[in-house]
């Protein structure tokens, strides 16, 4: 379906990630539905989307909350009759910079229980008209610890890899009817570290360190992953279901 006939969710939109890919279907003039926990910041993309010339809905919704996820998916769809695309970028609490040895095993289990949480409950109330449709694409967020041996990220790495296992599973029980899973899997973006570095040193050796680990000597931008997101949601990627759209710069090789 052109990117100009498409009705796209997206949960986490006044963050970082999810504004920017609310933008980029902005230039294409999809029609956004953006959703956030915080109303000013969800309400500041609305109006760029606007400028851009997509059309935008705001909503404040608690993506953690089955009751508010699925109360804004149905008031979506009976507004645009279907769900072409759902996007959940949304922020999930962790610890980083401590050793496991000297962790609470709260604070190791959380980012892995909430990412869960809300990647499959935005998933499933989207996927619940996707399937009878028969088309959309669903389009998960994890990083590159997902598939790393890496020190100092405590559970965050188990949660990436946790929501790709989930992207596996919704593909298989939900491709046949039409709705494709992905993932965008993308190394720490630049314009993201802000001035608090995740690990235990200063802003420019952190900066450093995380291009260091790729193979291009560069970190992917919040535009690349953007376009990303459009390209795996249009019909440049109808083959690509139930898998990762790696965007680490070779950070993680597969």
């Amino acid at each position: 379906m052109p990117a100009d006939q498409l009705n796209v969710i997206i949960h986490g939109a006044g963050g970082a990630i999810g504004g920017a890919v609310a933008e980029e279907f902005a230039r294409l003039g999809a029609r956004l539905f953006l959703a956030g926990h915080g109303e000013a910041s969800v309400n500041a993309t609305a109006e760029k989307v606007r400028a851009l010339g997509g059309g935008a809905h705001s909503s404040r919704v608690d993506a953690y909350s089955r009751a508010e996820v699925d109360a804004h998916t149905n008031a979506v769809a009976d507004l645009s009759g279907r769900i072409d695309v759902m996007f959940n970028a949304v922020e999930v609490p962790r610890v980083q910079g401590v050793p496991l040895l000297e962790m609470d095993a709260d604070d190791v289990v959380a980012p892995a229980a909430a990412w869960l949480r809300t990647q499959f409950l935005t998933a499933r109330a989207a996927a619940g008209y996707m399937v009878p449709q028969g088309s959309g694409t669903i389009l998960m967020l994890s990083a590159s610890p997902a598939r790393l041996a890496l020190a100092g990220v405590g559970g965050f790495a188990a949660a990436c890899a946790a929501v790709e296992a989930l992207t596996r599973t919704f593909a298989a029980e939900t491709g046949a009817a039409g709705v494709r899973t992905v993932c965008l899997r993308p190394h720490r973006i630049r314009e993201t570290i802000g001035i608090t570095p995740d690990l235990p040193m200063e802003l420019g050796e952190f900066t450093r360190f995380l291009e260091s680990l790729t193979t291009s000597g560069t970190l992917p931008t919040l535009g690349e992953v953007a376009r990303a997101a459009v390209f795996a949601a249009t019909g440049g990627a109808a083959s690509m279901n139930g898998t990762v759209l790696n965007l680490t710069g070779g950070m993680s090789p597969d």
